[in-house]
């Protein structure tokens, strides 16, 4: 079900690309309905497509691109499987009326685990994707399921040579309890990376993939915390998102991802490791997601430091690939297919260069991160030192009224206790020190009760 509709939305991404380039909008609605037919066994999806980035496109152009796809998701001779009108109704009332419509029967069961690796992909999809707004609808005769991946806040990139492109930056972390109202930075901030040529391996070739091919590699560490310089952070797991030339996110697990850990000097990192962890570990998570030892980490004490925040890194790897002599909108999907098919071969092919980027990029991401320790760690030196003369005073005046009222303020029962009580309120006061960065507060977003669609900036 899942390459099925990889194909179809590789279809309608191609159609937008051509769309932005020549300068017209590209945001629109994208309808998935997965729907039971008469018989037990009969399986159907569709997958509509409405809105300005959808306009203009002519059907008679269209269908012999769509009746060549339609064969491949559908061999089996018969009717074309239709759903429900009023769905499609519902959509078209939210986006304008429909322009692309393709339904295909799928093999198997939706079982629960089949709708979870679907709402994984689009919701990866999503993220790299934040103009086209996502429905998908489950209809059966015992239940029915509705979700929509819609943005918050996205960042638009410009790439040299290609459309813009929007990525879903929202911070989902809710901020410490510390935090003020409006003073926390709701959105990331991504940053470009080198654009890596990739040779393409003979065996590709001979089955006739040309042309010139590159990685582009955007990183976004999440949630920002540049507006509080003391407060302790955590990186939690790093996540590597895969996209075709299309913007579609690649299928399958990769090999060389999963080996990658293998390869990274993760010492340079600053990083006792990486272990590679399954999708599931993490929620809303896809791609290929490591877990972060840290040998110097330990859980802070309740009653001394805060917890760190948690935080999570995303690389983004947008596949570019240019040929002259690949024009038509169906050899443009077919050279796609062949670029995944052989996607292991040319990542091994350049294995070397690819494993050098990826290191490049996240040194250069940990290294604020890695800065900013050693920052608390003066901090914390301070601390003790402020610590150690507060209680020579305290402990050495011989003023019983000024012992009483320092104990009493700190509200604790004697000097044993105090160490404790002084060193959480020293930490408190540091940790959650606020400096004002423009960069932040053009990212945040300011949610009234009445909101009925979550607002929207670009950073």
């Amino acid at each position: 079900m899942l390459k099925e509709i990889q194909q179809v939305l590789r279809l309608l991404m191609l159609l937008r690309k051509q769309r932005v380039q020549q300068g017209l909008k590209s945001a629109g609605g994208l309808l998935v309905l997965l729907w039971t037919g008469p018989g037990p066994a009969d399986q159907n999806c569709s997958v509509a497509g409405a809105g300005p980035w959808c306009s203009g496109i002519k059907t008679e152009t269209l269908q012999p691109v769509l009746t060549e796809l339609h064969q491949k998701l559908s061999p089996c001779a018969g009717p074309f499987p239709e759903p429900d009108p009023e769905e499609l109704c519902a959509f078209a009332d939210l986006h304008g009326s429909l322009r692309v419509l393709l339904s295909f029967q799928v093999r198997g069961q939706f079982s629960a685990e089949r709708r979870a690796h679907l709402e994984a992909f689009l919701h990866r999809f999503s993220l790299a994707n934040t103009e086209v707004k996502i429905y998908l609808s489950f209809k059966s005769d015992e239940e029915i399921c509705q979700r929509v991946f819609s943005v918050t806040i996205k960042s638009r990139l410009l790439l040299k040579g290609q459309p813009p492109l929007t990525l879903d930056v929202t911070c989902k972390k809710q901020p410490p309890v510390c935090v003020g109202r409006g003073a926390w930075c709701q959105g990331g901030h991504p940053v470009f990376g080198a654009r890596l040529p990739l040779s393409i391996p003979p065996e590709a070739m001979d089955h006739g993939l040309y042309g010139e091919l590159s990685l582009q590699l955007v990183t976004l560490l999440s949630p920002c915390v540049l507006q509080y310089p003391n407060l302790a952070t955590h990186l939690a797991h790093i996540q590597v998102l895969v996209y075709n030339p299309s913007n579609v996110p690649v299928l399958g697990p990769s090999a060389f991802l999963h080996q990658l850990p293998a390869r990274l000097d993760c010492e340079e990192l600053g990083l006792q490791g990486l272990r590679y962890s399954s999708c599931t570990d993490l929620v809303d998570s896809c791609g290929t997601v490591y877990t972060v030892e840290h040998g110097n980490y330990a859980e802070p004490q309740q009653e001394r430091s805060p917890a760190p925040v948690q935080q999570g890194l995303s690389l983004f790897l947008f596949l570019q690939h240019s040929d002259p002599f690949t024009s038509q909108l169906s050899d443009v999907m077919a050279t796609e297919e062949l670029l995944e098919h052989h996607l292991e071969a040319i990542l091994n092919n350049n294995r070397r260069a690819v494993t050098e980027a990826l290191q490049a990029e996240l040194k250069n991401t940990l290294k604020a991160q890695s800065q900013r320790s050693k920052d608390q760690e003066k901090l914390n030196s301070a601390f003790e030192v402020m610590l150690s003369s507060a209680m020579s005073i305290i402990t050495s005046s011989s003023n019983m009224n000024f012992r009483t009222a320092c104990l009493d303020s700190m509200k604790v029962r004697g000097t044993h206790e105090l160490p404790a009580s002084l060193h959480g309120s020293l930490r408190r006061v540091s940790s959650w020190k606020f400096t004002p960065r423009s960069r932040c507060f053009s990212a945040q977003v300011e949610k009234t009760p009445d909101s009925r669609e979550p607002s929207s900036n670009e950073i």
